[in-house]
């Protein structure tokens, strides 16, 4: 059973507005935004929750698609369905394999949207059968699929001295497993193989399950978890860095804006709060204050050439790419080798997409995108592809304050994480019409 705050309602189907948006730019004014909070931060509490068996208060949980789909998963579950949908919610999917896997209720078939039934979790499953779990590929098709969902889950007791995986897929793997170690038998001592991708939410997710009473030790590749349960609490989810990463590039390109930032901890175990420090190359300044962060601007802190890696922050990319493009600063973007499991390719749709606005971006050793300056010819008339990816069309978005006719296609993607998006951005005079 999940506990919420009382002001929390299910959202309607988010995913139903499939509106394309042409979006100009006015002057606009001043802002004091009210961001999201973290879904990474939420969806972990989550599975945490529904593992401890108590009421816990979740306050201020992420009200977007990603995070209806795991509340979904489990009010579905708990009426007694055996076939679970998530849709497109990748890190449902896989926090969701490792819970059933643990349920010893009964057997549930794990299903998504057809791009989730294209992305591989063979890692993680390979993983979980280790520890003794019960997990069957299901065919589709008359075709058996061996290495992507659906997935047949027989919920049973786990164990496993040592757990080794692969740290150069995805974190989310890791994190699924670490989540529900406490609850297999003798607990776990997990052993990361290779440089580990996106590490701040491997910590994030050890931060958390310490704070719901689990005994994590987590030491350079090695994490030890004990036996044991999660205990209630009653906690508040604070505001989502990677949302904020939007207005840094509004800042970025629109100066004069004064623009006002709700809800983010200077302490933050989210990752992507590396952009305060990132973006003072691109001449935007981070002060706490009482009301939020202040974002202010500093030409004399824009660098020539931006050399940046995003290793451990992956979902940044698309913001700092779009932005070193409108300001013309030549980019190597590096450690983004997971891009391309993402809800898209998103390294093929960057250059792509980029590529419409006039900027020649090139791909190299699947990890890394490069721009040395070069532009081609555009059409005055520029829709830009989202591809399903919510930070595709947030990304893109602030390039009208330079391009009059520019469409963002399939505009109602932005409910994965920031359903609020377009009507913020009315706030500072951005203007949509469908």
């Amino acid at each position: 059973m999940i506990m919420l705050s009382s002001d929390w309602v299910f959202p309607e189907n988010l995913t139903k507005n499939d509106m394309n948006y042409k979006i100009t730019y006015n002057n606009g004014q001043s802002f004091c935004v009210p961001l999201p909070a973290s879904k990474s931060i939420t969806n972990r509490m989550l599975i945490i929750q529904a593992l401890s068996g108590e009421k816990g208060c979740l306050q201020n949980i992420a009200k977007c698609d990603d995070t209806d789909a795991m509340l979904k998963a489990f009010s579905d579950y708990d009426n007694g369905q055996n076939l679970i949908n998530i849709g497109a919610a990748g890190t449902a999917m896989r926090f969701l394999t490792a819970y059933f896997a643990l349920k010893a209720e009964r057997e549930i078939t794990l299903d998504g949207s057809e791009r989730m039934r294209q992305r591989p979790i063979k890692e993680l499953v390979d993983t979980l059968k280790a520890c003794g779990a019960d997990i069957e590929y299901i065919s589709i098709n008359n075709k058996k699929n061996n290495t992507c969902p659906p997935l047949k889950i027989k919920g049973k007791q786990l164990k496993a001295e040592t757990i080794e995986i692969n740290g150069n897929i995805s974190s989310q793997y890791i994190s699924a497993i670490m989540m529900i170690s406490p609850y297999l038998k003798g607990g776990a001592k997990i052993k990361i193989i290779g440089e580990s991708v996106s590490r701040p939410y491997i910590e994030m997710t050890a931060s958390l399950m310490n704070k719901f009473g689990a005994k994590v030790t987590l030491k350079d590749s090695k994490i030890i978890i004990e036996e044991g349960k999660y205990s209630n609490v009653n906690i508040t989810v604070e505001s989502d860095w990677s949302a904020a990463s939007y207005w840094y590039e509004i800042k970025s390109i629109i100066p004069n804006l004064e623009i006002v930032l709700m809800g983010l901890n200077k302490c933050s175990d989210q990752g992507d709060s590396r952009i305060a420090e990132y973006f003072t190359k691109l001449g935007v300044t981070t002060t706490f204050t009482e009301k939020g962060v202040a974002l202010g601007y500093d030409e004399t802190k824009v660098t020539d050439t931006l050399t940046i890696d995003l290793a451990d922050q992956p979902d940044l990319a698309q913001t700092f790419a779009v932005t070193a493009c409108l300001k013309g600063i030549p980019f190597k973007i590096t450690g983004l080798s997971t891009l391309k499991i993402k809800e898209t390719d998103r390294m093929a749709a960057l250059i792509s997409e980029l590529a419409k606005l006039g900027y020649r971006i090139t791909e190299v050793d699947n990890s890394s995108l490069i721009w040395d300056g070069s532009t081609i010819p555009t059409n005055k008339k520029i829709e830009i592809e989202t591809y399903k990816d919510h930070r595709m069309a947030m990304a893109f978005a602030p390039a009208a304050k330079f391009l009059p006719d520019l469409t963002i296609l399939d505009a109602g993607v932005v409910s994965k994480s920031y359903p609020e998006y377009w009507k913020h951005l009315q706030k500072i005079g951005f203007k949509m019409e469908e």
